[in-house]
């Protein structure tokens, strides 16, 4: 009988056992697939693009960096990635005027561009010495400031953003092309264009066509030229083709024969670039890369057409914080004050 009562004792705990498996088995399987129902119906959120944007901040004009970074900033939805390149000696100037602004709130990161790349592939020229600077060669290196990114936006200091840059962003790069430029062909109207004395638009401008290695090229000198103060750049296909490196084989050439000079259309950057991307460049939408604002103070465009404009551009001499400048109004109005109160703007023409 004690057998037999131990053997009931046993039998009782084995199904005592066995009935709480099954009901912890069934509560949590229906966890299980609540929560999995509690996914369903709140999806995550997908993560927003990201668009870097690539621009300099020159000691003597950084005002003009913070009123394109703040145009830019103020006309889009978009989540934009700021990397704001300067020298070593800036780097602390950049941070401030950011953090105690207006611009605060910006997603942004400073890059330090060390010149010694530079070394032996700039050519003196006096002419104008501020195309000399090392920051106008930035925008040679990019895949060695950017590293994260299939698709970025280079824009010089002295532009205006009043469309949403998504759209600029957004520009179709042809397959195999490394970048997109606006070409000098494309701008609004003869009419406009004749009024700009001197302008060049043509590779004749910007090549000495007397040098044989500039003829060799076989490039006939009626070619249109293009702008790169404003770049859609693919970094794959940038890479791929080893664009840096070409561009500064081109450099140094120069600097071995004098193949153009900045006195020629205004631009050593500009020269070495036409070469490289000869035939080889996707077009951007002529309005996202009105220019010539800087180009004489006597010229200017007719309002209309620049209220229809999503990017200007001074390029040129007369910049649009000095003095004598045209449609300097639209530019200061995204002027962002310096907290160091060094950058002042020059009001002669008020």
């Amino acid at each position: 009988m004690a057998l037999l009562r131990k053997i009931n004792q046993v039998l009782l705990f084995l199904l005592i056992v066995t009935l709480c498996g099954i009901l912890y088995k069934k509560v949590h399987k229906e966890t299980v697939l609540r929560n999995e129902s509690d996914d369903d119906s709140e999806p995550p959120e997908e993560m927003e693009e990201e668009i870097p944007v690539v621009i300099c901040a020159a000691a003597g004009r950084m005002g003009a960096t913070m009123a394109a970074i703040n145009s830019i900033y103020s006309n889009t939805d978009a989540n934009i990635l700021f990397y704001v390149v300067g020298l070593r000696n800036t780097l602390s100037r950049i941070r401030k005027w950011i953090e105690h602004s207006k611009l605060r709130e910006i997603n942004f990161k400073i890059v330090e561009f060390n010149p010694i790349v530079l070394k032996g592939k700039i050519r003196p020229d006096s002419s104008r010495p501020e195309l000399l600077q090392p920051l106008n060669f930035v925008r040679f290196y990019l895949p060695l400031l950017i590293h994260q990114h299939e698709k970025v936006i280079y824009l010089d200091d002295d532009v205006i953003v009043q469309g949403d840059i998504q759209e600029l962003y957004d520009t179709t790069l042809a397959l195999g092309h490394a970048a997109a430029f606006s070409g000098d062909c494309d701008l609004p109207s003869a009419q406009d264009m004749n009024r700009f004395v001197g302008l060049q638009n043509t590779y004749m401008g910007y090549l000495d066509y007397r040098k044989k290695t500039i003829k060799d090229l076989g490039i006939s000198p009626s070619t249109c030229s293009f702008n790169p103060g404003v770049i859609v750049a693919n970094m794959t296909e940038w890479k791929h083709q080893r664009i840096t490196k070409q561009l500064e084989k081109w450099m140094q050439k120069n600097v071995e024969e004098n193949l153009y000079s900045s006195s020629l259309g205004g631009g050593v950057a500009t020269s070495p670039m036409l070469i490289v991307f000869h035939g080889k460049y996707s077009a951007i939408n002529p309005l996202w890369h009105i220019r010539h604002l800087g180009w004489n103070p006597d010229t200017r465009y007719s309002e209309h057409f620049l209220q229809e404009a999503k990017l200007l551009h001074w390029n040129g001499r007369h910049k649009p914080w000095d003095f004598p400048s045209v449609h300097n109004d639209l530019w200061e109005s995204w002027f962002v004050p310096d907290p160091a109160g060094i950058f002042k703007l020059n009001h002669h023409n008020s």
